[in-house]
């Protein structure tokens, strides 16, 4: 039997950062602490309890997001532990979409690097607050004090330290408690014993400068504190966890909290500061919801007793139970054997059963209460950021947005017996990944498969292989290419059949024009005295979308147009929904090839780390990439960080050209950054001009 905790007693986080900050390692201790495991497995052995997938055990990272429950001071934690790597994105983003809290982990070396910079903007864009852990404070060139200084220059944050190291390096052996004002060292390898000592003399005057910066900052977010500060009254560390809370609940400020999870220093602070700090779902605003047929908003409360709603952020395909839909309940409970209504699809689904999940083990239960996250088996028809509700409330929350897909690879089977599992393999996991695209080249019919990078498409070709026994014949990476207007055109599209019996009319007049870069696709209806009937404006509509998957310039997907409905005309008898969408797709066709069409390429957001004797070579290998340098940092250690924008196309094999320039001491991240138009001459290249 679960016990079951109120709501206050909730937390809903996620663990995120860069790629080897130390996610998982501090995940697995958490669980260690938490008696969820009884032994400690290590990423870089495969032994992971969170890394279940094979690929990331072979390849000692996160590929999936895994959620789990835990216990801790009398509270339920519920925690989704997500991938650091750039390719794995949407992870984190499904992963915030439904999170009340965050801990981003940092690498006390590097700091903050690429890719904390982007999981740092998804939780701002989500609003979810978050605290800091600086993690392997244990090794050689950790630098408290640099991150701290790099969140706030890199990530426009207001940090509030909490703790501060006893030592760094191989003298690392304990942490200050800013608010207790006392040391604390680790008597035990596990992390078990500690004991509470004086701060040590070379580190008085360090802390209460510290201390003194910790209540200025958060005197500037609470009165009363403001008042004591001033009139030099004794504050305590009870006066201070309550305003800590309530300023980070508010986004106002950032609790940093240190240590080595690999060493076992510092993460049983850490969870008490989950407990004391990040919000349970009462504390969060209530989600906005709109009403199915009135178009309403409706506010969702945080509230067992009103009727359920769900969102579901992530589905997998499991070997032993088929399809797992995971869903957060806003409100209401989930019972098992239910009917719930899905408000995206307008469908009735039934819930077959609820299982917790700990990565990849399940437990079954018979309900799931408001503030929760659970797997629900039987939803057929329900797909990622898709929403589930009461039927008797039918109501519809925001969905999840994803990045589209920048690189692609064609793929055939090797086989005739491979032909249908191929099929299969890859609608289950387009199913699974919404990053993952399947589309048909229209000239020559080959199947091409787009992703968020090399290593995606190549992990989701091994499970492939692994998963649904597919062998397949695998093409070169490509780039995923992009058409745009650059003006705006307007042009008629009729789709007329006469062939005995009843025939086919649509006819519509559409207008298309330019939108801002990264807005994609807008459509609007302008049509009056009812020259088009209401019924086939989402025919029309269908049919325009489907018109976008294929430009007239190298038949790449169209994006960043604005097409509106001014006019058209419809026959009584003949007219129908297939024929309008037909008409839309014809007419933006004609439309297009008068609005100056360009074809676009995606241009990713590089950072190259290099010993400062080969900069001069880097910056050289770049310029000759067409690469666009926008700053060069110094770092520590006689290194240096270069960040530039490359096309993508440009980066391919980079990696083995940079280790040459740099005998093998250089590396870089990347990510996508916008699209844009490509030069002529490499336009005639990949026409064949």
């Amino acid at each position: 039997m679960i016990k079951v905790y109120p709501l206050e007693k909730i937390r809903n986080i996620g663990i995120i950062a860069h790629i080897d900050a130390g996610k998982t390692t501090l995940t697995e201790r958490i669980l260690y602490y938490t008696h969820r495991i009884h032994r400690l497995g290590e990423v870089h052995e495969g032994g992971a309890t969170m890394d279940w997938m094979e690929q990331e055990q072979e390849r000692g990272i996160t590929i999936t997001a895994a959620a789990t429950t835990c216990f801790w001071s009398d509270h339920q934690i519920n925690i989704i532990d997500t991938p650091g790597h750039i390719d794995f994105t949407a992870e984190v983003q499904r992963s915030l979409r439904v999170l009340d809290g965050g801990i981003v982990v940092f690498d006390g070396v590097a700091g903050v690097e690429p890719q904390s910079e982007t999981v740092w903007r998804q939780a701002d864009r989500f609003g979810v607050p978050c605290i800091c852990f600086v993690n392997k404070m244990d090794r050689v060139g950790a630098d408290f004090f640099r991150t701290l200084e790099m969140m706030v220059d890199r990530l426009k944050a207001n940090p509030l330290p909490i703790q501060l190291p006893i030592g760094t390096e191989n003298n690392y052996r304990g942490i200050v408690d800013l608010l207790t004002m006392k040391g604390i060292h680790y008597l035990d390898r596990l992390g078990w014993e500690s004991e509470e000592i004086e701060i040590p003399e070379d580190m008085k005057e360090l802390a209460e400068y510290w201390r003194e910066s910790l209540i200025e900052k958060l005197a500037e977010t609470d009165d009363d504190l403001m008042m004591q500060y001033l009139e030099d009254e004794e504050i305590t560390a009870e006066m201070l966890y309550p305003i800590i809370r309530k300023a980070t609940i508010d986004n106002k400020i950032v609790p940093v909290f240190c240590g080595a999870a690999l060493k076992n220093r510092g993460v049983q602070y850490l969870l008490n500061g989950i407990i004391q700090y990040l919000p349970s779902p009462t504390d969060i605003p209530p989600k906005v919801a709109m009403h199915v047929k009135t178009e309403e908003k409706v506010v969702v409360n945080s509230d067992e007793k009103e009727p359920f709603t769900g969102l579901v952020f992530k589905i997998v395909t499991d070997p032993f139970v088929g399809r797992l839909a995971y869903v957060r309940v806003y409100s209401g409970n989930l019972n098992t054997g239910t009917r719930v209504y899905n408000a995206s699809r307008r469908c009735k689904e039934r819930v077959g059963r609820l299982v917790l999940m700990h990565a990849n083990q399940r437990k079954e239960i018979d309900s799931i209460k408001a503030g929760n996250i659970a797997a629900v088996i039987g939803l057929r028809h329900t797909f990622t950021g898709e929403t589930i509700c009461d039927p008797a409330r039918t109501i519809i929350l925001e969905t999840i947005k994803f990045p589209e897909p920048v690189i692609e690879v064609a793929i055939e089977p090797k086989t005739k017996a491979d032909q249908d599992k191929l099929d299969l393999a890859l609608q289950r996991l387009a199913e699974e990944d919404p990053t993952f695209q399947i589309r048909i080249e229209e000239n020559t019919g080959q199947t091409l498969i787009a992703g968020m990078g090399e290593l995606h498409l190549e992990v989701l070709v091994d499970r492939m292989k692994r998963e649904f026994r597919v062998h397949a014949n695998v093409g070169r990476p490509q780039v995923s290419y992009r058409e745009t207007i650059t003006k705006a055109a307007k042009a008629h599209g009729r789709f007329i059949r006469q062939s005995g019996g009843r025939g086919q009319y649509g006819h519509v007049l559409l207008e298309i024009e330019p939108l801002e870069k990264g807005k994609g696709f807008e459509f609007e209806v302008k049509v009056v005295g009812g020259h088009v009937p209401k019924e086939y404006f989402k025919a029309i509509k269908a049919g325009v979308i489907e018109g976008l998957g294929s430009g007239i310039v190298a038949g790449y997907p169209l994006v960043d147009l604005k097409a509106t409905l001014v006019d058209g005309s419809y026959h009584e008898v003949d007219s129908s929904e297939v024929a309008f969408r037909i008409a839309g797709s014809l007419a933006l066709k004609e439309a297009i090839k008068d609005a100056a069409p360009i074809l676009l390429e995606p241009m990713m957001k590089v950072e190259i780390i290099a010993p400062e004797t080969h900069v001069g070579d880097v910056i050289g290998s770049i310029a000759t990439k067409r690469g666009k340098i926008e700053g060069i940092e110094v770092q520590s250690g006689g290194i240096q960080s270069i960040k530039v924008f490359v096309p993508l196309l440009e980066m391919f094999e980079y990696a083995t050209r940079l280790r040459s320039l740099t005998q093998g001491r250089g590396s870089f991240t990347m990510e996508f950054d916008h699209y844009t138009q490509i030069p002529n001459a490499r336009l005639k290249k990949i026409l064949g001009h």
